[in-house]
C-alpha cells in the first residue's frame, strides 16, 4: 500500500513535508509548493531539497510516488482573457520546473472551468495549453484531476478526460489522477468501482491513473458539491473506500488522503492506521484530541 496524505510545505520546505509525513505512518505524500489559493512563492532551496531526499530514503519514502498539487487558481479552460490563460500557462510551467529542481514526478492539476465557453471549446484550450506548457525534455507528468461537475468545471466525466487526452500531443507526459469524492459528486457508484475501472481500462486505459485521492463525501451520489468527509463519516462509507484503496489493479498507485482536519486537528494518522487495519474507527474526533493532547 503506497499512502499518505495532503501536507504542509513550510519553512523546512520538502523536508518538512517528509517529515509530517513520516509522522503520520506514511510511506509517500502530497503537498503544494506554496499557498494553494495563491501565486506567492519562496525559491526552492537546494539544502533543504538534498536533506529531504536524504531523509525519505532512510524512512522508505520512494520519492518517485510523491505528489505535488498545483494551486487551485489556475485555469486552462477558459480562454476569454488572453492574459488570464497565458499567466496559468507561465505559472503552472513555473511550478513543474520547482518541482523538477526537487526531483518530483507528478504534479496534480484542476483541468479549470468553462466559465461562460462552452464545454469543448474549453477541453480544446485545456490540451492546446498542455501542448504549450510541456515540451520533450519535460520530467515531470502532469495529471489532470477527476472533476465533481461544481460550477462550470471540465474534466467530470470519461468522455471528458479523453477529449482532453486525444488532444494532447505528449500522451506519455500526461496522466489522470482519481478523487474518490470528485467521482461519486460527478455521479460515479464507488460501490461499483470495479464497473467504473472497467470503463476507464477501455475508454483510456488504467496504465493512465498514476494517483488517487481519497477522501469520503459529504453528499450524494450526483450532487456536483464537492465536499470531503473524513473516511466512513460521508455518504461513500468506508467499506467501499477500503475496496478502493485494496483494489488489486492499482496496487501500485500512490494513494492521497485530502480528508479534512476535524477541529485543528490532521487525522492522517488515524486514518492511515483504519486504512492498514481496515478497521473503521468511530471514536476518530475523542481519539485524535487524545493523540494531540
Amino acid at each position: 500500500m503506497i499512502i499518505g496524505s495532503h501536507v504542509n510545505f513550510g519553512a523546512k520546505q520538502l523536508l518538512g513535508s517528509a517529515q509530517t509525513a513520516v509522522s503520520y505512518g506514511a510511506n509517500t505524500f502530497m503537498f503544494y509548493t506554496g499557498a494553494p489559493q495563491n501565486t506567492i512563492r519562496k525559491s526552492i532551496d537546494a539544502n533543504l531539497t538534498k536533506e529531504a531526499q536524504e531523509y525519505m530514503k532512510y524512512h522508505d519514502i520512494d520519492i518517485n510516488n510523491v505528489i505535488c498539487h498545483a494551486p487551485y487558481i489556475i485555469n486552462l479552460a477558459n480562454r476569454e482573457k488572453e492574459d488570464s490563460w497565458n499567466f496559468s500557462i507561465s505559472f503552472l510551467k513555473n511550478e513543474i520546473n520547482r518541482i523538477t529542481e526537487m526531483g518530483i514526478n507528478y504534479i496534480v492539476v484542476h483541468p479549470g472551468n468553462a466559465l461562460k465557453l462552452d464545454r469543448m471549446t474549453a477541453l480544446h484550450n485545456i490540451a492546446e495549453a498542455i501542448n504549450l506548457i510541456l515540451t520533450p525534455e519535460t520530467k515531470p507528468m502532469i495529471l489532470l484531476e477527476t472533476m465533481a461537475g461544481k460550477g462550470t468545471e471540465c474534466g467530470i466525466n470519461l468522455y471528458e478526460l479523453k477529449v482532453m487526452l486525444d488532444n494532447i500531443t505528449l500522451k506519455d507526459k500526461v496522466g489522470i489522477c482519481l478523487d474518490t469524492c470528485h467521482l461519486n459528486d460527478s455521479g460515479i457508484d464507488i460501490a461499483k468501482f470495479d464497473d467504473y475501472l472497467k470503463e476507464f481500462s477501455e475508454s483510456i486505459g488504467l496504465e493512465k491513473i498514476k494517483c488517487i485521492h481519497i477522501n469520503d463525501s459529504k453528499n450524494p451520489i450526483g450532487s456536483h458539491k464537492d465536499r470531503h468527509a473524513n473516511l466512513g463519516y460521508g455518504t461513500i462509507g468506508f467499506d467501499n473506500l477500503i475496496n478502493v484503496l485494496y483494489n488489486f489493479k492499482l496496487k501500485d498507485v500512490p494513494k492521497i488522503l485530502e480528508t479534512p482536519w476535524i477541529l485543528e486537528y490532521p487525522p492522517y494518522k488515524l486514518e492511515i492506521d483504519m486504512i492498514k487495519s481496515k478497521k473503521f474507527n468511530p471514536n476518530l474526533e475523542n481519539d485524535l484530541k487524545e493523540l494531540y493532547k
